[in-house]
């Protein structure tokens, strides 16, 4: 995460254990996109353009409410990974919040428009292609 430090960053931060954030799982969203980083020994980064991300939903359990912490997932047309998930970060509904209001910002940016239906490959122009007379 070395160049994390020449990015811009809006949000960061890593999955949690219980209350403790003692994990090689670092996320964080910088520069029109989100970066996660796993790994000690052999390091991942993947990073996702935030216009690109469809769906994102939260999912708070039992252990999660009580520790304050929850998984955020979001499914985009990336297709090197299709579903990212944030696992056990804190303050979560906040951070779902803040990242879906991101995420329409920059759609509004980059004018992004009808991306979902072309994108899961169910568009449907309303004729019939095979019509013959």
């Amino acid at each position: 995460m070395g160049q994390e430090n020449s990015r811009t960053i809006l949000w960061k931060d890593r999955k949690h254990i219980l209350w403790f954030p003692f994990t090689f799982e670092k996320y964080y969203v910088a520069n029109g996109r989100i970066y996660c980083d796993h790994g000690l020994v052999n390091q991942k980064e993947h990073e996702c353009l935030l216009y690109r991300i469809l769906d994102i939903s939260l999912r708070r359990g039992f252990l999660n409410l009580i520790c304050g912490t929850g998984t955020i997932t979001m499914r985009t047309t990336d297709d090197s990974d299709p579903i990212l998930v944030l696992k056990n970060i804190k303050r979560s509904r906040e951070v779902k919040d803040f990242l879906s209001d991101l995420i329409e910002k920059e759609r509004i940016r980059k004018g992004v428009t009808g991306r979902e239906i072309i994108a899961n490959g169910s568009f449907d122009d309303g004729f019939d292609d095979d019509l013959t007379e």
